[in-house]
């Protein structure tokens, strides 16, 4: 079995994937969707972890990285196992989380962890729906003097145009899996 197909069967294994055709799940945009996908769920398991640590860092592995991070909660296992994994292979991506505001004590960051201005940042998260998390942690990298040129999810869901969004800031956007890859491991 490829690693991509493991994958989206882990997702079956650890119901970290419902689909309800008919009540659907309320998103955390407002909408309703067919689909829950929930990334906490499968990266508290060692073997999807891994999974998505090995598909994402060979996704980025030709990509000029300094660091990666995204928004808390989601992209900080996500960046770490990536970091990991490419640090066997010899790479020093490191890592950065960014938060949902501002600390009011402090030194008062949005951005946390080892990235420094001047950094090429790829920007990490879990599920892309409207684009809204990933667009956040961009705009925050950025503002911070990070170089984000790249950003990379493990579920692309395919809805509310998350992926234009994100490519109209002018990032290239890299999905381990969309929705129909879930479908497709749900089915069989």
């Amino acid at each position: 079995m490829l690693v991509k197909e493991a994958l989206a069967q882990a997702f079956v294994t650890t119901q970290s994937f419902k689909w309800d055709k008919d009540k659907g799940f309320k998103l955390a945009s407002g909408a309703t969707s067919p689909f829950y996908v929930d990334c906490r769920v499968l990266m508290a398991h060692p073997g999807p972890r891994a999974l998505v640590a090995q598909l994402a860092s060979d996704a980025m592995k030709d990509l000029p990285v300094d660091c990666i991070g995204g928004l808390e909660i989601g992209a900080i296992s996500i960046a770490t196992a990536v970091s990991d994994q490419a640090h066997r292979t010899g790479k020093n991506w490191r890592t950065f989380v960014v938060r949902k505001q501002a600390k009011d004590h402090g030194t008062g960051k949005l951005i946390e962890g080892a990235a420094q201005a001047g950094d090429r940042a790829v920007v990490v998260d879990d599920v892309l729906t409207s684009g809204g998390s990933v667009m956040k942690s961009i705009q925050a990298a950025r503002d911070a003097g990070l170089t984000v040129s790249h950003a990379l999810v493990i579920v692309d869901r395919q809805e509310q145009d998350g992926r234009k969004k994100v490519e109209a800031l002018g990032v290239t956007l890299i999905s381990l899996l969309t929705i129909k890859d879930l479908q497709n491991a749900k089915s069989s």
